[in-house]
């Protein structure tokens, strides 16, 4: 198993390389702050943090690196040490390193996620907590501290109630029963019982005494109006279409109200229907949307899936410009945007996850994102770029441009997410592959060569044999690989 220390260096590395990069998971320091308030913040929200988090002394803001010395690293770690003890609503052990990184002495604080969450600032009220996003330390909503408590108690956000006491023929008023069995490939009961049973087997509902109750999970997924739901009011679906490349004048507006699996293939259809289109040849010539179907389908469920129920007043907007196509939701996403290629998925949401795979909305767990590039990759569309903040995650399309119409940025962006599809087959990039990615002639390798050689300057891809020194034969993998 894994100690801290030996996930502590690739936890930096990956923060670092190839562009330096803050962490959910860890916080870099250039020195020791006489502010104990914001070390108890940083350590509060680390303890309730999953999976725990690290402070690293001896990184600047810059991601340059320098030695701390031992004096440093004791005085450090005695601080921390006793605001850990005494500054928090209960004690808790740190544990630390000096290790050595490409040639300096940095010291690593560990501060291990605590069982019993959520974790506050001692002498205040149980709301004064603190977690991470976009590797920021902020303070946590009343909403964010209500779910991580259901979550310390086994009790994941979508087992909660969403609406109690509920008669037969109230949830199956509030629920679309004939969309659950249609994507479940079955014929819908006759028989209430049936019915009945099977949204409880699915935890769509809950019997309590001679009450119903409709979950989260199935409010979420089935609602016939989300509004119905007081704590999923706003969690709704917007799509905005405007009249330019910006947002002082909307053309059209269509507000969701519909679960997301009950009203999925309808708002897919809607979106597609709006986007502009484009002549594709396939043995027959055909009119179809300027983005692919399947990069809309995944990006969108990927955003239904992990947005942060915990961010209030930020609903799931998908916005259609003349120039591009961007999908926000709430919440900053858990992996590095370099590494959502490549990296395992994770959710925020398990079981609303789960349940999407199984009722066929998303693919296989982690392949919706390859999907959507290679689909982007295969009409030579512009690269899609990744965008966090705090709050929110951005995914935006852009719709088909010229080589020489596209800024250097634009063309290593494509470049990178081509060596990562082709890592995950256990390809390599090379001269051709990306003549083949962008349609440059072969006659143009140079082209691709410059390309290649501005990707590989960013650090973002790199020689599959260093021993290599010919570039007609080199190839390339990813950084991370």
């Amino acid at each position: 198993m894994e100690t801290w220390k030996e996930k502590a260096l690739t936890i930096l590395r990956d923060s670092l390389f190839p562009v330096p990069i803050e962490l959910n998971e860890l916080d870099w320091k250039s020195g020791l702050s006489s502010k104990t308030d914001r070390l108890a913040q940083h350590i509060c929200a680390f303890a309730n943090l999953q999976g725990g988090g690290l402070l690293v002394y001896g990184v600047n803001n810059d991601g340059s690196l320098f030695s701390v010395t031992h004096d440093e690293a004791d005085k450090t770690v005695t601080l921390l040490g006793n605001i850990a003890k005494n500054n928090l609503s209960t004690t808790i052990s740190i544990e630390h390193s000096i290790m050595e990184f490409k040639g300096f002495n940095l010291l690593f604080i560990h501060i291990p996620e605590q069982e019993d969450k959520p974790i506050h600032l001692r002498g205040k009220d149980l709301y004064d907590c603190y977690t991470r996003s976009a590797g920021q330390t902020i303070k946590m909503t009343k909403k964010q501290v209500q779910i991580l408590i259901s979550q310390s108690r086994g009790i994941p956000f979508e087992e909660i109630s969403a609406l109690e006491n509920l008669t037969e023929s109230q949830v199956l008023k509030k629920l679309n029963v004939q969309k659950l069995f249609e994507l479940l490939d079955k014929n819908t009961p006759k028989n209430t019982d049936a019915i009945l049973n099977t949204l409880t087997e699915y935890k769509f509902i809950n019997k309590k005494n001679d009450t119903w109750s409709i979950t989260n999970l199935g409010a979420i997924l089935f609602a016939n109006d989300i509004n119905d739901y007081p704590e999923l009011k706003g969690r709704n679906v917007i799509v905005r279409q405007y009249v330019g490349s910006n947002n002082r004048e909307l053309e059209k507006e269509q507000n969701g109200v519909f679960g997301y699996a009950a009203g999925f293939e309808g708002l897919i259809n809607y979106i597609l229907k709006q986007l502009p289109k484009t002549e594709i040849i396939e043995g027959i010539r055909k009119d179809v949307p300027i983005y692919p179907k399947v990069a809309i389908r995944e990006f969108i469920a990927n955003a239904l899936i992990h947005q942060d129920f915990a961010i209030d007043g930020m609903p799931i907007t998908i916005e259609i410009f003349t120039n591009r196509f961007v999908i926000t939701n709430p919440g900053a996403p858990l992996n590095d945007v370099n590494r959502l290629l490549d990296m395992p998925p994770r959710s925020r949401n398990e079981i609303l996850a789960q349940s999407m795979l199984l009722l066929g909305i998303c693919e296989r767990r982690g392949s919706g994102i390859d999907r959507a590039i290679e689909a982007i990759e295969e009409r030579k569309l512009p690269a899609v770029k990744f965008e966090k903040s705090e709050s929110h995650t951005k995914v935006i399309l852009f719709p088909p441009k010229e080589l020489k119409e596209m800024s250097k940025t634009e063309k290593i962006r494509a470049c990178y997410q081509h060596a990562c599809l082709l890592f995950e087959d256990r390809k390599e990039l090379n001269n051709q592959s990306v003549r083949e990615r962008f349609g440059i002639d072969k006659n143009n390798s140079s082209v691709a060569s410059r390309i290649i050689s501005d990707t590989f300057e960013t650090g973002l891809i790199k020689l599959s044999d260093p021993e290599i020194t010919s570039r007609k034969y080199a190839t390339y993998i990813p950084y991370y690989a």
